[in-house]
């Protein structure tokens, strides 16, 4: 072993949570300065604090702009430069934040305010271009005027009320890990910045922000200040999966107007151009299928509007932001298994990579400049501005001392002839010091996505971190199967109503070409997955001979698709599998991994949180209780305090320890 080898330690769960994670930036009007939250986590308190850092965009030292809360997060310049509003809980003038608030703080220091006490809390919120007032969400109850009477009844609600029941009419009432508010709904909001002062822009009317995770993207505020765009579900019933209008609020007189409806398409996410004569927007033709991409389209003042990105076969994600000119826009978009910030000319209709990932998380543009969170399969998240030279480090090395310790394993991107003849992307992530010429065989370890219309790529991954499991020896392989995202929709669309068949194939595909290489040892191969990655597992279970894989780990797996309908996205079955449980069960249960139970052969570590509401724990559970009665060999770990994700430090230390102890006591050589 060489000198270099003995100053190095695994990376590991412990090394994992030791690094600073850095959030989205926020640009100064001249884009001198990024500000952006920096979390650190505690294993030995199990919680986080997170602070608002500042970035020079110049050059120059990092600088910590506040320390007095715990939980700083999503700061926001305001357009004049003289304030940055973020949201924290904190305790202020003798009154402790109950629910997050929204603050301000000078860029130069000082003490941050309170805006305003808001007791239903704030969940997002942006600036005027007058920099005196806010928009901001929260969710209140619809029939009472005035933030007095929400305040009066929130307090009766959470303070006064004994009874526990949580009583709903609604389709949605759930939504990840919590049950909606109550009898409440997301209103917009406008606060004075100067003097506190709230008003509901929604008060009195039918009109609310989507019940699924409302965010500062679902609105935007015209340049001038008078208006607010925004999507809108008309339906009676809301529901997951129904298509929103584009509308528009006056701001003075609160009288709202319909930009654009289509009961056959989906339009979400606007920006004003800086001009104010377009309204960019995404826009999905659902009327068409429910797997359409979402697409860059653009509205005029004459209420023409057109899709503009339609000859190009990829997603655009929120935010969009126009370029100073008007004459483009810039948003991230996956390719391939990458994520990166592209520029969208609408001249031309051409996009242009301005930004290429590895991973392209969030950015900000500001005066010409642009700032970049991105991450790798090398890295985690870090911040840099994009200069002529290409990118450079705007947050003063940040892990870099931590990361130093440790030696990473290389990785690349194979393509494999999957199902259908169609090649398929397979990443593989090498075990540091990896040497394909060395006779030494590796364990192979699949880590099988999530979604499924998602993809692994060349990104750091928090929860299932691909250099964790390589510094533990292992060759792992992520296959981006059939109806992954970032391939075009024909790719993505595939696999619609007939879940499982082609995406086994492509991973069966991916262990017949690891199994070809010299460096791979045929007796331990293993298979694990997350969500849409533990149904694939499951679904392995029953379908694979037994032996080919040593052992399992279905992570919050998908098992039964009939006891599946208690999630929170249960609209969407029908339009997944082809049809509803009650009309069509044959078409349900084939492709349901619990039909082919008599099939189980391999031992399988089940692993569910009790928050998960996208897949309830009574999947994880059964699953469990029928390997056992099978006498199959399985063990089961069960977080009562955790969602479809393990996110406390220690959880996820105990989580890593149950999967790799898992595969070591199947790994003939481990």
């Amino acid at each position: 072993m060489s000198k270099d080898s003995n100053k190095h330690t695994p990376f590991d769960v412990n090394a994992l949570w030791e690094l600073a994670r850095i959030g989205a930036p926020s640009l100064s009007p001249d884009g001198a300065q990024a500000v952006a939250s920096i979390t650190r986590y505690s294993m030995e308190t199990d919680k986080g604090a997170s602070s608002l850092h500042l970035f020079s965009t110049l050059g120059g030292e990092p600088r910590r702009l506040t320390a007095a809360g715990d939980k700083d997060s999503e700061p926001q310049w305001s357009p004049r430069g003289e304030l940055i509003a973020f949201l924290a809980r904190r305790e202020q003038e003798g009154v402790k934040d109950e629910e997050a608030q929204l603050y301000v703080i000078a860029p130069d220091g000082g003490e941050a305010r309170r805006v305003a006490q808001v007791a239903t809390g704030i969940e997002a919120f942006k600036w005027f271009p007058d920099g005196k007032r806010i928009a901001f969400v929260s969710w209140v109850r619809p029939g009472l005027k005035g933030t007095a009477a929400q305040e009066k009844a929130h307090k009766a609600f959470t303070k006064e009320r004994k009874e526990t029941g949580y009583v709903t009419e609604e389709t949605i009432y759930r939504f990840w890990d919590r049950n909606l508010p109550m009898e409440r709904v997301p209103h917009l909001h406008v606060v004075d910045v100067a003097t506190g002062k709230v008003r509901d822009l929604f008060e009195g009317s039918i009109h609310e922000l989507t019940r699924a995770e409302p965010d500062s993207h679902c609105f935007d505020i015209s340049p001038d200040g008078k208006r607010i765009a925004f999507a809108f579900d008309p339906s009676a019933e809301k529901k997951l999966g129904n298509v929103h209008t584009l509308c528009e609020i006056e701001v003075a007189s609160r009288e709202v107007s319909v930009l654009l409806a289509d009961k056959d398409w989906d339009f979400t996410a606007p920006r004003y151009s800086h001009g104010g004569h377009h309204l960019a927007f995404l826009a999905s033709h659902q009327g068409l299928k429910h797997t359409m991409p979402t697409q860059l389209a653009v509205l005029d003042t004459h209420g023409r509007w057109a899709v503009m990105s339609a000859d190009w076969d990829h997603e655009v994600a929120a935010p969009l932001e126009w370029d100073e000119d008007d004459g483009a826009l810039l948003f991230a978009a996956e390719d391939r298994g990458r994520r990166h910030v592209w520029r969208f000319e609408l001249a031309t209709l051409k996009p242009t990579v301005v930004f290429e990932g590895g991973h392209a998380g969030s950015f900000a543009l500001a005066a010409g400049t642009l700032v970049v969170n991105h991450d790798s399969v090398q890295f985690p998240p870090r911040l840099s501005v994009q200069t002529s030279d290409g990118p450079q480090r705007i947050d003063g090395g940040l892990n870099a001392d931590l990361l130093a310790r440790h030696r990473f394993g290389t990785h690349e991107e194979v393509s494999i002839t999957g199902a259908q003849g169609d090649a398929v992307q397979m990443w593989l992530i090498h075990p540091p010091g990896f040497d394909p010429k060395k006779k030494k065989a590796y364990p192979l370890l699949h880590l099988i996505h999530g979604g499924p219309h998602t993809a692994f790529g060349d990104s750091w991954h928090w929860r299932w971190n691909h250099q964790a499991f390589a510094a533990a020896g292992y060759v792992v392989a992520c296959v981006n199967y059939h109806g992954s995202s970032s391939f075009g929709h024909a790719f993505l669309d595939s696999i619609t109503h007939r879940w499982g068949e082609l995406e086994l194939q492509d991973v069966e595909a991916g262990t017949d070409w690891l199994l070809k290489q010299p460096w791979a040892d045929p007796k331990r191969v293993f298979a694990t997955g997350g969500s849409y990655g533990g149904y694939m597992v499951a679904w392995m279970n029953g379908h694979v001979e037994a032996g080919r894989y040593q052992a399992y780990v279905c992570h919050a797996g998908c098992f039964d698709w009939k006891a599946m309908f208690a999630d929170d996205c249960a609209s969407y079955h029908s339009k997944e599998l082809g049809a509803w449980y009650w009309d069509d069960p044959a078409k349900v249960a084939a492709q349901s991994p619990d039909t082919f139970a008599k099939n189980f052969n391999t031992p399988t570590l089940v692993i569910h949180g009790a928050k998960d509401y996208r897949v309830p724990d009574a999947q994880g559970l059964a699953y469990y209780n029928t390997l056992k009665a099978q006498g199959l060999p399985a063990r089961l770990v069960w977080f009562p305090d955790e969602n479809h994700w393990i996110l406390k430090p220690r959880n996820s230390r105990q989580w890593y320890g149950e999967f790799l102890g898992w595969l070591k006591r199947y790994d003939r050589k481990g």
